[in-house]
């Protein structure tokens, strides 16, 4: 197996570092935000690795195991997506030792920690960018970046007509990642947070780099350095081209996400959204469907409450289904206790940690899928297969393993009706039957057959011991 065996047991939350907890106020940049401002794309809440590490209970707690941090690395913005330092954590963060410290106190819980990787480009403070802009032609320098022309200038409004950039912001020129004198530092940070205890990287525009000999070395030296580190990949159209041996275990499966919306939008019925799940899984390798992150949101999107219009009946299918499919399914930070947001900069409010502000009906739906989860090696390990549904509102999933079999079904229609089960087992098994999970309105006609009658929208978890 290429693919780190944790990863089909993982349950992953996303956290936007600035916004989580503010467990050192020592830290803080000047004119940091009220923790409950209204989010916005300049302002620093203060949150920072010391408040991560007081929360580690609290996600325990929640049910997940592994934790994807937004970038930590020093930067003049919140999101950190311009980094000026690789090698240095933000100091409104923290430092080396508080690094350590969480990956430490993280690794006893058993969580581990994945990193974001921004290699496409970096801020304007970096330091080869710096003196690219100091000495122009003569800087030895110049050859790291994409130059169309001397002088360069970076802090001109506009698009930037010198050199190239991330879509055109100047604020974030772009490696040249042909540059071996790049590549080497590149991959030396890649190595070096792994050597510090990092357990993997989300690597944020890999297509960005399209370079299929520049990932399969990164690949080599994240693994030469850890072989159970996670690689994944921000690629949102899930082309199979960027899994496997030469570049990432999985991607992030927005396909997933969308699919899944458009079934409970009924934009597809039963047969369109199978067709197109089963369509999504065939063209991965086995082990790399396994290693997919199954998520509804990010620091990128709206928040999942907020797409479903506060609609929480909806909510709960969708999570449901989250949960039910191959691949980690993954929670972004305040999902969980109701946060809602539209776009960036509204997706990245700070968490409530006053409980008296929780939505505490989703926190515990949340908390009850992650146990189904660690509870059934069938939700984590298992074949997936469909079955006929004989209702096109319903879809109908069976999941084995070994001597288990878990029956997944979700109707999003919101009147009364009757599905017919054709899994014979079900039947069978029927005094052997536990719920993992449920919401909405059925039950069970165990009399002639396996039937399951709906009184409007309603999803189940079963399992059965074979």
């Amino acid at each position: 197996m290429t693919t780190p065996d944790w990863v089909q047991d993982a349950i992953f939350y996303q956290i936007f570092p600035d916004r989580f907890s503010n467990g050192d106020k020592s830290n803080d940049p000047p004119n940091v935000m009220p923790w409950n401002a209204i989010p916005t794309s300049t302002g620093f809440w203060g949150g920072d690795l010391a408040g991560i590490s007081d929360h580690l209970d609290y996600l325990e707690d929640l049910g997940v195991n592994a934790i994807y941090l937004n970038p930590i690395f020093l930067a003049s913005s919140n999101h950190r997506y311009n980094t000026t330092d690789y090698f240095t954590i933000d100091p409104k963060l923290g430092d080396t030792d508080d690094f350590r410290t969480l990956i430490h106190n993280a690794h006893k819980k058993g969580l581990r920690i994945i990193l974001d990787g921004v290699f496409n480009h970096c801020g304007r403070g970096f330091f080869a960018f710096n003196d690219l802009l100091e000495n122009q032609e003569t800087s030895p320098y110049r050859d790291w970046f994409h130059i169309y022309g001397f002088p360069v200038e970076a802090y001109k409004k506009g698009k930037p007509s010198t050199y190239e950039a991330w879509w055109g912001f100047p604020s974030l020129p772009k490696f040249n990642t042909n540059n071996p004198c790049v590549r080497k530092y590149i991959l030396q940070v890649a190595r070096h947070w792994i050597d510090l205890g990092a357990d993997g990287w989300r690597l944020d525009v890999p297509n960005e780099i399209d370079d299929d000999a520049f990932w399969s070395e990164f690949r080599s030296v994240v693994k030469n350095a850890n072989p159970d580190a996670y690689l994944l990949g921000e690629i949102w159209d899930g082309n199979p081209r960027w899994v496997g041996e030469g570049h990432f275990d999985g991607l992030m499966n927005y396909p997933l996400k969308q699919a899944i919306l458009d079934f409970m939008n009924r934009h597809i019925d039963a047969a369109g959204f199978q067709n197109r799940v089963e369509e999504l899984y065939r063209f991965y390798p086995a082990e790399n469907g396994y290693a997919m992150y199954n998520l509804l949101g990010s620091h990128d999107t709206e928040r999942i409450l907020t797409l479903v219009n506060g609609n929480f009946e909806q909510l709960k299918l969708i999570m449901l289904m989250q949960f039910a499919f191959i691949g980690a399914p993954a929670i972004y930070y305040g999902d969980e206790i109701g946060l809602t947001g539209g776009k960036d900069p509204e997706c990245r409010k700070s968490f409530l940690w006053n409980e008296g502000e929780w939505n505490h009906e989703i926190r515990e739906w949340t908390k009850s899928l992650c146990k189904a989860r660690r509870d059934s090696k069938a939700l984590r390990r298992g074949s997936m297969e469909f079955q006929h549904s004989s209702v096109p509102g319903t879809v109908v999933l069976e999941r084995r393993y070994e001597n288990e079999l878990v029956t997944i079904f979700c109707n999003s229609w919101q009147k009364p009706t009757r599905l017919y089960l054709e899994i014979p087992e079900l039947q069978e098994q029927s005094g052997n039957m536990e719920t993992l999970a449920r919401t909405g309105s059925w039950r069970f006609d165990f009399s002639h057959s396996c039937d399951i009658e709906f009184d409007g929208p309603g999803a189940g978890i079963l399992r059965f011991s074979l």
